[in-house]
């Protein structure tokens, strides 16, 4: 009886791992990913960090995200889970995601997801609104997956129980100035975070 009672034990534990939090995020160096801490996303394969930009020929604002073509940093960005209470940030939790410094758009500089009907694609910009989860603020929340090597951002939100969504990777859509911009894509931009 003992014996059937240990193996059922071992059964549920394995199926039913004791510990049900999501996995943490973390940088380079392997030390878990901070809400408030300032990191830089640079591709896990080669190239350059990500930076503000214009969104088309001679448009300034609103401005997008783009990937520098060299390997430099780009510029440092902050992440804030759906809960602000937590410090850690973990996988597949909602999160806003938020370049640090001003914009000279008079936005604000957490991204958003918006559709460009000209170029009908689905693009990552600027002008999102921190926290208040829910209905409204849909297109401002992101999550970290891991990816074959490194991590890769996705736009999947479940802060709102009853919005149908759209669920897809963030990738990289290269327009036709040769720009490297962050958009929908069914190609996943893999990543890596380095503290600042």
């Amino acid at each position: 009886m003992k014996i059937t009672t240990l193996l059922s034990l071992a059964f549920i534990y394995s199926v039913f791992p004791a510990s049900s939090a999501l996995d943490s995020v973390l940088d380079i160096t392997g030390k878990n990913l901070h809400s408030g801490t300032n990191y830089y996303i640079m591709p896990a394969a080669r190239g350059g960090g990500i930076i503000l930009g214009p969104t088309g020929v001679n448009k300034t604002c609103p401005l997008g995200i783009a990937q520098l073509q060299t390997n430099k940093y780009g510029l440092p960005l902050t992440f804030t889970p759906v809960n602000p209470k937590k410090r850690i940030i973990r996988l597949s939790t909602d999160v806003n995601i938020k370049f640090s410094g001003h914009t000279n758009c008079n936005k604000s500089n957490i991204w958003k997801l918006k559709y460009d009907e000209v170029m009908r694609q689905y693009f990552v910009k600027v002008g999102g609104v921190e926290g208040n989860p829910g209905r409204e603020t849909l297109d401002n929340w992101f999550k970290i997956e891991k990816a074959e090597n490194g991590y890769k951002l996705v736009f999947c939100p479940t802060v709102c129980n009853f919005c149908k969504v759209l669920c897809r990777d963030v990738g990289i859509f290269v327009d036709d100035n040769g720009k490297r911009r962050l958009a929908l894509s069914y190609v996943p931009f893999s990543v890596i975070f380095i503290a600042k």
